[in-house]
């Protein structure tokens, strides 16, 4: 944080706000420059995430221009209260995405393979109207809906089972037999329960 210019008073940063307003983008460059502290301290919050901590200065400092853009100077109040959420909400908005694709991936990955040795998704399982998967299709699509119907159409002991058994939300995989043995039911009723769930999930996706 040494490393950045230190903060503008409240008088420099509204000649600079002023002069930007103006079309002055020398002073646009300066009030990010003034506000990188800014940046590196809304940050500080996420800094148990995986995320590398130049990455969150980057999304930080995207949240930072847009308030630079859109802040009202009119209405009497410092840039920093306002630029400090639209910074975190940059870096909310780029958790968010990320979780998104996480779910993608977590249904693109194999969950077995057919008798030709082909990977077999839950997508596939779903889509397909024979009992083992054999095409390969495209989630990106129908990605989101079928997890909407996850949550809305099925039971809770059906939505449970499939995501246990296919690995939903970023879960462990587990078999049939492990599921039944954690909710103290029958391999075959487990196997019964899922097909059912199935069968419900197909009919959107026909």
């Amino acid at each position: 944080m040494k490393s950045f210019p230190p903060p503008l008073n409240a008088s420099e940063e509204k000649i600079y706000l002023k002069k930007y307003s103006e079309g002055d983008l020398h002073a646009k460059q300066l009030l990010i420059e003034h506000n990188l502290r800014l940046v590196a301290h809304v940050i500080k919050k996420y800094q148990f995430l995986d995320e590398a901590p130049e990455d969150l200065i980057s999304i930080g400092t995207i949240g930072l221009i847009k308030a630079i853009a859109t802040f009202d100077l009119s209405k009497g109040n410092r840039l920093a209260a306002y630029a400090a959420r639209c910074i975190e909400n940059e870096i909310l908005m780029m958790l968010r995405s990320k979780k998104k694709i996480s779910k993608e991936v977590s249904l693109y990955e194999p969950i077995g393979t057919d008798r030709e040795g082909n990977d077999i998704r839950l997508y596939d399982v779903i889509e397909s109207q024979d009992e083992e998967a054999f095409s390969k299709i495209s989630l990106k699509d129908n990605i989101q809906k079928l997890y909407k119907k996850v949550e809305t159409e099925l039971t809770p002991r059906e939505r449970m089972i499939l995501v246990m058994r296919y690995g939903l939300y970023n879960g462990e995989e587990h078999t049939q037999r492990e599921i039944a043995s954690h909710l103290g039911i029958s391999r075959s009723y487990v196997s019964r329960i899922e097909k059912s769930a199935i069968g419900k999930l197909r009919i959107y996706f026909s």
